[in-house]
């Protein structure tokens, strides 16, 4: 008999170590899973929003000037215009629009994400040599970014001066849309 109850407490035993072996693998997997479609979702999403955004700034926006239907301190203004750097000539880019669009995101960040349709942080550079080198939204660098997508495209500057636009779009959460 002494040796009968040792056998049902050693199988009772190893089926409740089992099982909670089994259990702790379906976690792990599924965490595991769940992780790594976040990651690469995040990633696809923000390059996604990084080749729109580019196409967006490049583009003469909606109205073609709509730089001079905003006030740039008043966001009810900017319900109706679609944002665009370009002049509709190729690669050329207005610096009447770029230092309005600069305003805008001085005065209401937030919103102008909102503009440009991009669900992250957005950081835009604007050099050429010597005369121009200007920033326009928030830098990824003292936010603690911990993914970034950059892009730098070559741009010409309605005064005919080559130039390159550099765009960053970042996240300091964990792939999280803000």
């Amino acid at each position: 008999m002494k040796g009968q109850f040792w056998s049902i407490d050693m199988i009772f035993a190893i089926v409740i170590f089992s099982g909670a072996i089994i259990m702790l693998s379906v976690v792990w997997l599924n965490i595991n899973n769940q992780l790594s479609i976040s990651y690469g979702f995040g990633i696809g999403t923000m390059q996604l929003q990084l080749n729109s955004l580019i196409q967006r700034l490049q583009s003469p926006g909606s109205p073609p000037d709509w730089n001079s239907f905003v006030s740039v301190n008043s966001v009810s203004t900017w319900s109706n215009v679609s944002i665009g750097l370009g002049t509709g000539n190729g690669t050329s880019i207005s610096t009447n629009k770029l230092l309005t669009f600069m305003a805008m995101a001085n005065s209401n960040y937030e919103s102008t994400k909102q503009l440009l349709g991009v669900g992250y942080d957005y950081y835009i550079t604007i050099s050429s040599q010597g005369q121009y080198n200007m920033s326009i939204g928030s830098n990824p660098i003292p936010n603690n970014a911990t993914a970034i997508q950059v892009a730098t495209v070559p741009i010409i500057l309605n005064n005919g001066q080559a130039g390159t636009m550099r765009i960053i779009v970042w996240t300091n959460t964990t792939f999280g849309v803000g």
